[in-house]
């Protein structure tokens, strides 16, 4: 079944390479969007059914299928109650992000849905690969179709951008290389059920901390790493920025959970404190940033930044409470970023050709719908009760200050700074005043599939917001074995 989760998009990408000619044509346009969409959907509606079929009291890898010696290493895959939610949230965001491009990309449509379809491959198999040198292959696999997505389809500075992105990422990852090549010659094996069962030493595992712990902090990204981020988000498509807000960020998440918590726990509890520490001013010094940014992109982008932090604080809590809120937060704000972006890349940028806040105001006054959805996204990038967003921040400061109360009072900052840069940035684009002079004629409402997809996500993040036991009672028995197994 794992196998044919990976194997749907790569079918995809075969039928639009072989049946759909290159004419630009309406109809080829059409029709190729049309059978990446469906590839898409049918392949999130699979990864339910997997879901639904998936056993949440065991804490045993499920549906394992190994394929022996494809080149010189085994096709290991496997899902547990971690990676289940990660599938879902990837093949969820994928036909999202196809969704959000259908009218604003008209030339190389086909080159744009294939990079898509190729990239939920890629992020699936990071998902679902149980050998962590295959880990790290499709960890950096993704690399090649995110630069050509932002290279060939971004705005203005478009290839700066995407170098900053392959150059930071592909140096911070050869830390990850040389960890696990360390744990391989020491082990002799990089599979992870082996793997978990070792006991490396203190100065051993000091240093595999070290290089795994840098990798993933340029992925989340941290202060000072995170320049590739700002760059890649603002001159990226809106697929692009899509992808990289809801999936490719949690990454890192994905990989502490996977890598430093079960094989590195000595190491990791005694250097919380430098972690926190570096993750507080992340927080303090992106939330003060996006408060005097102008571009909305870069806005979003920064507050992702924040929240990445958050969630990174959360799950090196040792906590049961914090690991799994670090573990919501970051599924709420794939949710959550992707609908922001969508309503600040794919409606008001699409109708004016512009990012900057300056030029919206009173957009209340012509787009009523729109603003009702951008309140309601708002408000969960706020983290307000009733959301996905406030369970997962919540249980993920209740951890840290568990873990490091003075530390902990810092990083609850960030609940006081997102409320502040987000509200602010609401109120200067739907209020402030009249409608703004600078535009000649009015912007049009949000169109039937704006609204479809940014209902469907403010569903989620409010259904599961209020109910958050699906998701909670599935982790719980994960995280436990996970914590009580050091």
């Amino acid at each position: 079944m794992l196998i044919l989760l990976l194997l749907i998009p790569v079918l995809g990408i075969i039928i639009i390479s072989t049946t759909i000619s290159y004419d630009i044509s309406d109809l080829n346009i059409k029709l190729t969007r049309l059978v990446a969409l469906s590839t898409s959907i049918i392949n999130f509606f699979f990864s339910l059914i997997i879901f639904i079929m998936f056993d949440f009291s065991n804490k045993q890898f499920q549906f394992v299928q190994e394929q022996h010696k494809v080149s010189l290493y085994d096709l290991y895959l496997g899902l547990d109650g971690l990676s289940i939610y990660f599938v879902l949230l990837t093949t969820l965001i994928t036909s999202v992000s196809l969704l959000s491009n259908w009218t604003s990309i008209r030339e190389n449509v086909k080159s744009c849905v294939i990079i898509i379809l190729l990239l939920e491959t890629l992020l699936l198999a990071v998902f679902l690969v149980l050998d962590i040198l295959l880990f790290y292959i499709f960890f950096e696999s993704i690399l090649p179709p995110l630069f050509i997505l932002i290279g060939l389809f971004g705005s203005k500075n478009k290839v700066r951008a995407s170098f900053y992105l392959f150059l930071y990422t592909l140096l911070g990852s050869l830390f990850l290389l040389l960890s696990i090549l360390t744990m391989c010659s020491i082990m002799g094996t990089t599979d992870f059920d082996a793997l978990s069962k070792s006991n490396f030493t203190y100065s051993i595992q000091l240093f595999l901390f070290y290089g795994i712990f840098i990798a993933f902090a340029v992925k989340t990204p941290t202060i000072f790493l995170n320049t590739w981020l700002l760059k890649a988000h603002v001159e990226s498509p809106l697929s692009g920025s899509i992808i990289l807000a809801g999936i490719v960020l949690k990454l890192s998440l994905y990989g502490i959970l996977r890598l430093i918590l079960p094989l590195l726990s000595k190491a990791f509890l005694d250097y919380t404190y430098i972690v926190y520490f570096i993750g507080v001013i992340t927080i303090i010094y992106a939330s003060i940033s996006t408060l005097r940014t102008l571009d909305v992109k870069e806005l979003i982008a920064y507050s992702s930044v924040s929240h990445a932090a958050v969630y990174l604080l959360g799950v090196l809590s040792n906590t049961i409470q914090g690991i799994e809120g670090g573990i919501i937060l970051g599924l709420a704000h794939g949710f959550v970023s992707s609908g922001l972006f969508i309503c600040a890349g794919g409606v008001l940028y699409d109708r004016s050709s512009t990012r900057l806040i300056t030029y919206y105001r009173g957009i209340a006054q012509i787009m009523p719908l729109y603003s009702i959805m951008f309140f309601l996204l708002c408000l969960a990038n706020c983290a307000v009760p009733l959301t996905l967003n406030f369970v997962g921040e919540f249980m993920s400061l209740y951890g840290v200050f568990e873990r490091l109360p003075i530390l902990g009072v810092f990083a609850s900052s960030s609940i006081i700074f997102s409320a502040a840069y987000t509200i602010y940035m609401f109120n200067r684009i739907e209020f402030a005043g009249s409608y703004s002079k600078y535009f000649s004629v009015n912007i049009p409402d949000l169109n039937k599939r704006e609204l479809y997809i940014l209902v469907t996500l403010v569903m989620l993040t409010v259904a599961f917001g209020l109910y958050p036991s699906p998701i909670l009672d599935g982790l719980h028995y994960y995280v436990s074995c996970l914590i009580y197994s050091w």
